[in-house]
């Protein structure tokens, strides 16, 4: 039993944090600012970790039209038997790397810095940004590296990749799906996901994306439920 336990509490360490399980559009718009939410709850054979759930509360604002600091006013983890543990703060930046359309594809770049409560170490994340859209169809590609900071950081760079094709067929209404690749953790994912934006005379706007991704492999959660909501305005 204590056995079973141990490696659930290792499986558990492994999950994805909310941040992980989403696609970074390289875009950013001058003067636009945004409230965003993010959650997800997991599905998974083994009671350690079903019904682990993440959620994070941000605020964004886009000083020029290259760079959109972002900072995480909240971040939590709601695990079986442990009930909801804050996982820290983040302050997380998107630059633009060329005019919209310009080249083949648009490029980011994602630089964030994430702190981390109870002494646990700090990590800092970094990497390139994709997105090119062929008439009605999207695609966007992540390719993000993370490592430890400060006195307790291991040697080691964790690589993660994300992907995300949608159809806009209607503004409030795109299929698509995503797929995450976590070599790292030996965690594959991949699933539906419908986007959306509504918006207003004023020109503001609300996002949305929900769906589910399956785990490919056995490292990975059964399935994992998506909800990202996002207003943005000027």
């Amino acid at each position: 039993m204590t056995g079973v336990l141990f490696l659930g509490i290792l499986f558990a360490c492994s999950i994805a944090q909310a941040d992980d399980l989403v696609v970074y559009s390289p875009h950013v718009v001058q003067g636009q600012s945004e409230f965003e939410f993010r959650g997800d709850v997991i599905q998974d054979s083994s009671a350690a970790v079903n019904n682990t759930s993440n959620y994070q509360v941000s605020v964004a604002h886009a000083f020029n039209s290259w760079w959109r600091p972002e900072l995480y006013l909240a971040e939590y983890r709601h695990t079986p038997g442990a009930g909801q543990q804050s996982q820290g703060y983040e302050f997380e930046n998107v630059f633009q790397l060329a005019p919209t359309g310009e080249y083949w594809a648009d490029a980011g770049f994602l630089a964030s810095y994430h702190h981390a409560p109870g002494g646990q170490p700090d990590d800092v994340e970094f990497g390139p940004l994709f997105e090119r859209r062929d008439r009605r169809l999207v695609n966007v590609l992540n390719l993000i590296w993370e490592k430890q900071v400060g006195a307790a950081a291991t040697k080691e760079y964790a690589f993660r990749a994300a992907y995300s094709l949608r159809y806009q067929w209607k503004a409030a209404l795109q299929p698509g799906f995503e797929t995450y690749l976590r070599p790292h953790d030996h965690a594959y994912q991949a699933g539906p996901v419908v986007y959306g934006e509504i918006a207003s005379r004023e020109g503001n706007e609300l996002e949305y994306s929900t769906g589910v991704v399956l785990g490919m492999n056995r490292d990975a959660p059964d399935a994992t439920w998506l909800l990202r909501m996002e207003y943005e305005f000027f």
